[in-house]
């Protein structure tokens, strides 16, 4: 069992590294989220998971982990994928709630498939993303069907 991520602030995009193998790649993604986003305007504000204890952590592990929080609708992991890819695209995942109350029969004629639950996203607009999500400016989905545009499969910006 993964341990509660705690003293994350509610404005803080989280960020888990859950592969250990390339140290110079993990400091190149942590200075990228260091950096202010696409809206510079702001500073980047992030709370980092270090912790050996999250290696190799699956995405529905994760989730379960940090799902307490209340505040966060979207945890980014930088996995293996992150370390190895050169745009270091970390890893989005939905922590959106399913609609418990909406029946799934009725669901399954309003959409030919299930919304997408995690998508790519350079480490540049993580800020982004988590902002728009945490004020419901934007929904999951529209950041997941802007990754898949990109011709490497990453959100980078709108």
């Amino acid at each position: 069992m993964l341990p509660e991520v705690v003293g994350r602030d509610e404005f803080a995009a989280l960020v888990v590294r859950t592969d250990y193998d390339d140290e110079p790649a993990w400091r190149a993604v942590v200075a990228d989220l260091r950096e202010r986003g696409v809206d510079a305007e702001f500073e980047a504000s992030v709370h980092v998971v270090d912790d050996p204890v999250w290696s190799g952590a699956a995405s529905d592990a994760v989730i379960a982990a940090v799902g307490r929080d209340e505040d966060l609708s979207v945890v980014f992991l930088a996995d293996g994928v992150t370390m190895r890819s050169p745009h270091r695209a970390l890893l989005a995942l939905d922590l959106g709630a399913e609609d418990e109350d909406l029946d799934p029969e009725y669901y399954r004629e309003l959409v030919d498939s299930p919304a997408p639950r995690e998508f790519r996203t350079a480490p540049a607009a993580v800020h982004d993303v988590h902002a728009n999500l945490s004020i419901a400016n934007l929904d999951f989905e529209e950041f997941a069907y802007g990754a898949l545009a990109d011709p490497d499969g990453v959100f980078r910006s709108f």
